[in-house]
């Protein structure tokens, strides 16, 4: 039995492309993240029809304008993200530090916001169900922000610094796709956390 294979040996290592299996995987990781989140939300409407009233008795409702606000800057970091990849594509250091440094400014704005709105609930993680849930979704992306904020910081110092190669810029490039995941995600989640209570709550 003859078997064939296949010369692969003139392929580069690198590609700072949609082609490179490494952007595949993290693309697929990113899809996990994404499901996790629509868990959550399931989780969310799933536990609203196992009750009477929603939010429960002594939840106030959560307050809308800061978070609603807060959006502003995250939609602003999309592009800030897509000219950090286009530049890794391009071997544009310029546009690399450009677009990293304002999504973490962007993404800190987001952040920053958000820490501040959480002082306005009255309600604890542990106090009831809706507290549990609307915790839970809300620091599991958290926790995902800070970790991709992590992850391009560390991209934004290697290109500052002028150490970088195409392994580098490959890394800026899937950054985008993981931010695009991880700040789309949020949209949907924020109608439902914010105007979940409203549109299937109980009147108040």
């Amino acid at each position: 039995m003859i078997q064939k294979t296949l010369d692969v040996s003139e392929l580069p290592p690198f590609s700072v492309s949609n082609d490179d299996p490494l952007w595949w995987g993290q693309m697929l990781m990113g899809v996990i993240e994404v499901m996790l989140f629509a868990i959550m939300i399931a989780m969310y409407f799933y536990i609203r029809l196992s009750v009477d009233m929603w939010p429960l008795p002594g939840d106030q409702l959560p307050h809308k304008l800061l978070p609603t606000l807060a959006l502003v800057p995250l939609a602003l970091s999309f592009p800030a993200a897509w000219v950090a990849s286009e530049g890794a594509k391009q071997d544009n250091r310029g546009k690399m530090l450009a677009g990293l440094g304002l999504n973490l400014a962007l993404a800190g704005a987001f952040l920053a916001m958000r820490i501040v709105e959480w002082h306005s609930f009255n309600f604890e993680w542990k106090a009831d169900i809706f507290g549990s849930v609307t915790w839970t979704i809300l620091g599991l992306h958290t926790a995902d922000i800070i970790g991709d904020m992590g992850f391009t910081l560390v991209l934004f110092v290697i290109v500052l610094t002028g150490k970088y190669a195409q392994k580098q810029r490959l890394g800026v490039h899937v950054d985008s796709i993981v931010w695009y995941l991880v700040a789309g995600a949020w949209f949907p989640m924020y109608v439902v956390i914010y105007w979940g209570p409203t549109l299937v709550g109980a009147p108040r």
